[in-house]
């Protein structure tokens, strides 16, 4: 038992009072005459036994009267040590899709808002955050109408990012007791515990559970073939239950234009193809109907109208092959010799190579300056009689690269950069018993580029990056048989694509992502994203032939959106949602220590609201008195 005044305690002293009264209390008797001394024998010995006690009696429940009111005073209570100290909640709530699972009928999500809105009192004060909100020292009344509204976000916290984020909000002192509340279904890719022993922080875990665990998914979308006139793409979807087969819908826009069955193999996967006309473009929307998640049972892509690749060869030399590999259907292939080349189209392309030019006149140089800072891209094949002088003028500025001997020993090219965006997804895997080709002559350069393809003694024989490419020995056959050779249509083919990076048929929400748009905008002029009533700015770089929009995770929210120039549609471009959360699997709490795990919030409010029960008990004493009280009227009247 403890006290809320222990200091009145003292005045227990007052106990001695009764016992003082009733050691000293002084009576007068009464003479009264007898006939018979017998019955005044018997009547003194009865009196003298009564008065004794009733003298006991009352200095007992006087005693206890005083004890009483004195007890009732000093405020006694029974509670758990940590009910008096001072307690400090914060409150983590999941609003990922993953919560778009059911459970007695309602999602995961309403039924962990429900609860919390029924358990904690509406005056209590507390800091709530989720993927994407927070509320601050807050009642519970005061955001009960933004908890109902809360939809779902894209992009989950993992643990270790929670009980950071979660800590920052507690204040620093450390007489205060510290709760966290995390309420989520606990996801396997949230990660490992990152929970502490030495924090001073008491976690607990709420497992918001699903009544069942099967989810159907549209997981991604590839062109599988393609011909003259129509594009073949597949559709990949997975399964993580029992699930044999699903129809799957195609959508142009609103109007269905397909529809088929996904029948799902031993591992839970399913391919469907669906034939488009190549010609038309496309808003394309696939449709599954499942009781599982609601956010992938869409997926969206879009073709487009194909903008054709402008490529500028400048040069005497021949360039067949060049024509051959940038072929009309792609790309605008222009090749011209230095003395007929009309400056004022440089602006205007996305790549230009120069084919083993002698030299560069100064001119040219200075437009190629320009066009490179305005985000072209420049591919230098250099000449037998290569004069380092003009070359190392304009390299100068890309790199810091520089030409400094012709080497006429010959080498084979040897070493190939997989991961540079050059050769990505060119090759299923390295390749090791490859024909490598052989160059005779060759030069000698310094370059702080990287070197994508290089020569046995790891010198390059290309080197380049952010679009600026040089070889460092001419490609005519009577030099090198690369021409010949199966890197020839990949390297020139990727440097094209990449010089005006065209729609892919969808993108991944959350990725950093950078698109083309070949349009010169006017002065005062941007691009923007448009869905519906939805408009959206992203970040854009003007240049002289093209706008650069890169998109990063300031775009939400999934679907087709128009690339609008003022009201004029210049493009479409899809985003879909990523798909890490459509496996319904979940982890083990048991493996976090330190903490505690409750499936219900109403259960874990209950177990903290009794761990911080105080009973008090000054009423009790108080009608203890009373009784005392009562009890001493009553021997007052039964011994008179």
């Amino acid at each position: 038992m403890q006290f809320k005044y222990p200091e009145l305690l003292w005045a227990l002293l007052l106990l001695l009072i009764p016992i003082l009264v009733h050691l000293f209390q002084l009576r007068r008797f009464k003479r009264t005459p007898f006939t018979n001394v017998k019955f005044l024998k018997k009547a003194v010995s009865q009196s003298r036994r009564s008065n004794t006690l009733k003298k006991w009696l009352l200095l007992l429940t006087r005693m206890a009267l005083v004890a009483a009111l004195v007890l009732a005073f000093a405020q006694p209570f029974f509670a758990e040590r940590s009910a008096l100290k001072q307690k400090e909640l914060v409150i983590y709530i999941d609003d990922s899709f993953s919560m778009q699972a059911k459970a007695d009928g309602n999602t995961l999500l309403d039924n962990a808002i429900q609860g919390l809105i029924r358990s904690p009192s509406n005056d209590d004060t507390f800091s709530l955050f989720t993927n994407e909100w927070v509320f601050e020292d807050v009642a519970l009344a005061d955001i009960q109408n933004d908890l109902l509204g809360l939809g779902y976000v894209p992009n989950p916290l993992n643990l270790n990012e929670i009980a950071l984020k979660g800590k920052s909000y507690f204040e620093p002192a450390n007489d205060i007791e510290k709760h966290l509340i995390i309420i989520s279904d606990f996801q396997g890719n949230m990660g490992s515990t990152p929970f502490d022993a030495t924090d001073q922080i008491k976690y607990h875990l709420v497992q918001q559970i699903p009544d069942q665990k099967e989810n159907v998914s549209i997981d991604s979308l590839y062109i599988s073939d393609e011909t003259s006139e129509n594009i073949e793409i597949s559709t990949v979807l997975s399964s993580n239950g029992k699930t044999e087969s699903t129809p799957v819908s195609l959508f142009n826009a609103e109007k269905l234009i397909a529809k088929t069955a996904a029948i799902f193999d031993a591992d839970g996967k399913a391919v469907v193809k669906f034939t488009l006309p190549l010609s038309e473009p496309i808003d394309g929307r696939l449709e599954i109907l499942d009781d599982g998640l609601v956010y992938d049972n869409q997926f969206y892509f879009n073709l487009n109208k194909r903008e054709k690749i402008k490529i500028l060869v400048i040069g005497d030399a021949k360039s067949d092959f060049l024509e051959r590999i940038f072929t009309e259907d792609e790309f605008e292939y222009v090749s011209t010799a230095p003395k007929n080349l009309n400056y004022a189209s440089i602006p205007s392309q996305n790549i230009i190579v120069l084919n083993e030019l002698v030299n560069i006149p100064n001119p040219m140089m200075a437009g190629l300056k320009s066009f490179t800072e305005n985000g072209g891209n420049l591919v230098v094949i250099p000449s037998q009689e290569t004069d380092f002088a003009s070359y190392n003028l304009l390299l100068a500025n890309y790199f810091g690269t520089v030409f400094q001997e012709k080497v006429s020993s010959g080498q084979m090219i040897t070493d190939i950069a997989f991961s540079h965006p050059l050769y990505q997804n060119v090759f299923e895997r390295k390749v090791v018993n490859f024909q490598f080709p052989k160059v005779g002559e060759y030069f000698r350069i310094k370059t702080n580029a990287p070197t994508l393809l290089a020569f046995q003694d790891k010198t390059p024989f290309l080197a380049g990056v952010d679009g600026i490419f040089l070889f460092t020995a001419p490609l005519d056959e009577d030099n090198t048989n690369f021409k010949n050779s199966p890197l020839i249509v990949p390297t020139f083919y990727k440097m094209g694509l990449n010089s005006l990076k065209m729609p892919q048929l969808y993108t991944l929400l959350g990725r950093a992502e950078k698109l083309d748009i070949p349009v010169k905008l006017a002065k005062d002029h941007i691009l923007k994203l448009k869905k519906g009533a939805y408009e959206f700015i992203p970040q854009q770089q003007s240049l002289a032939n093209k706008v650069t929009l890169t998109f990063d995770e300031s775009l939400d929210e999934d679907g087709i959106y128009g690339i609008m120039e003022n009201d004029s549609l210049l493009k479409k471009v899809s985003f879909n949602y990523g798909r890490k959360e459509s496996k319904l699997d979940y982890l083990n709490l048991e493996q976090f220590k330190n903490t505690t795990k409750d499936i219900s919030i109403d259960a874990l409010f209950e177990t903290m609201e009794k761990d911080s029960r105080v009973n008090e008990l000054w009423k009790w004493f108080i009608i203890l008195a009373l009784l005392f009280l009562l009890v001493e009227m009553i021997l007052q009247k039964i011994f008179k």
